[in-house]
């Protein structure tokens, strides 16, 4: 019978800390509550290194419609005007009259010359390989669009998750601080009844005080959690939506490593690589071509007008068509060392690839492993959350019967409330890093947030 007054005690107070632990992890009804989805698309339209990026992008567009222009021809108007004064001075002469002295004389004219003028690049090895650069270039500025786009979605889950996590913290924080009040009560009543010594209630109160320290610390890493957010969005009080209850972790693609490390070989820093390998082989092309011929139309048309005093007044058409070719013979060892130069270039470009390649492979290994191991961790946290709970409700029976002290209880209520923190940051880590493995493998793309959106609370 007395073991059975002691239960019935003890479930008011299970009973509140049970509604707690609800209201803790539960999720609250947001009010205009915004998803990932809805934050990601904030961020596209502010976020400045992502516009930077895109803006790179496009700029690129335009300058490979530069190199394009090799391959045409050119045509360009020209006119002239100029104005021409002779002055000649007297002289003597002899004529069949006898000796005569000519004038001093002045001769003005005028010429107007206007003209078309095209040229046309018949051939020329270095400009087609300057055209194919450019092309490279432009996949290029693609594949960095590509990985500032990645780079944004995981900024932005990382900073939605953060304020989650600390939210949760902070909850934490205060439910503990609220279950050590109220054993600081009742160990101050037990003392003040002679049922317990003033060391319960110094135990109790230095644990109070060290869940107050607790709460304002986790009460400043939300503010600053959110201030991050903020300014990724370009928002001012964001407010996220938290996981739905219960939780639904999302499961992976595939649970085999090698397979996420043979997809990465299409990640954009594997393809920028590639790319620039290319691009050095052809400035090397290049290079040789510039010891070749280059031959080149040149055409011009154009009207010449004479007036004043002039031997011929009047318009004079001209017409010109012609070929040039130009071979170098000696650049005085310009082209031999630039060969050389761009041939170890190439080299430093194949390295850089296989660089690539291995630390996108090591990365999207260690992302998996660190995915499958908080996978296992919720589960882990799970079980204990389950066995803490009993042990919290074991300890406090003990309590009431004398065989465990009030530290006991303490104990028993932070470790609870750590294992509900411990567990709601491993559920949000592993959401967030499996976008991570995504994005190591180089398969992250926009519409993988509708996963992660259909996780939150509606």
């Amino acid at each position: 019978m007395a073991a059975d007054r002691i239960s019935s005690s003890l479930r008011p107070r299970a009973s509140v800390l049970a509604a707690t632990l609800g209201l803790l992890f539960g999720g609250v009804s947001m009010v205009q509550a915004q998803s990932l989805q809805e934050l990601y698309d904030a961020a596209r339209a502010y976020d400045a290194s992502y516009l930077a990026a895109r803006a790179q992008a496009e700029s690129a567009e335009f300058k490979a419609g530069q190199a394009d222009a090799l391959a045409r021809p050119t045509l360009g108007a020209g006119t002239s005007v100029y104005k021409t004064q002779t002055h000649t001075p007297s002289y003597g002469a002899v004529s069949a009259a006898g000796p005569v002295t000519v004038p001093a004389a002045t001769m003005n004219s005028t010429a107007t010359q206007i003209g078309l003028s095209a040229k046309y690049s018949v051939y020329n090895r270095g400009n087609s390989v300057t055209i194919e650069q450019a092309q490279r270039g432009l996949g290029v500025a693609r594949a960095d669009l590509e990985s500032a786009e990645q780079d944004l979605i995981v900024r932005v889950a990382q900073a939605y998750f953060d304020v989650l996590n600390a939210r949760d913290t902070l909850a934490t924080a205060q439910g503990n601080k609220k279950a050590v009040a109220e054993q600081l009560a009742s160990a101050k009543r037990n003392f003040e009844v002679g049922t317990a010594t003033i060391t319960d209630t110094r135990e109790a109160q230095a644990r109070y005080d060290l869940a107050t320290a607790q709460e304002l610390a986790a009460d400043n890493d939300l503010r600053v959690k959110q201030v991050t957010l903020d300014q990724i969005v370009g928002r001012v009080g964001v407010d996220p939506k938290p996981l739905a209850q219960p939780v639904a972790l999302p499961a992976l693609a595939s649970d085999q490593v090698e397979t996420w490390v043979s997809q990465s070989e299409q990640h954009p820093v594997i393809r920028k690589a590639q790319l620039g390998l290319e691009v050095a082989r052809l400035e090397t092309e290049k290079a040789k071509a510039a010891n070749g011929p280059t031959v080149e139309a040149n055409g011009s048309l154009g009207v010449v007008n004479n007036r004043g005093d002039v031997q011929i007044p009047g318009s004079t058409r001209q017409a010109k068509v012609g070929l040039e070719l130009n071979i170098p013979l000696y650049t005085g060892g310009y082209n031999d060392n630039r060969i050389k130069e761009t041939l170890k270039l190439e080299e430093k470009s194949r390295n850089d690839l296989d660089f690539a390649r291995r630390s996108i492979s090591e990365a999207t290994k260690r992302a998996f492993f660190g995915v499958q191991s908080l996978r296992a961790q919720v589960k882990a946290y799970e079980a204990a959350e389950a066995s803490t709970k009993l042990a919290l409700e074991a300890t406090q029976l003990g309590y009431k019967l004398g065989v465990r002290v009030n530290l006991d209880v303490l104990n028993a209520q932070t470790q609870l409330f750590s294992t509900q923190r411990d567990l709601a940051k491993a559920r949000y880590d592993v959401v967030l890093n499996s976008l991570k493995l995504r994005q190591a493998a180089g398969q992250l793309r926009p519409e993988d947030l509708a996963a992660v959106n259909a996780l939150l609370a509606k």
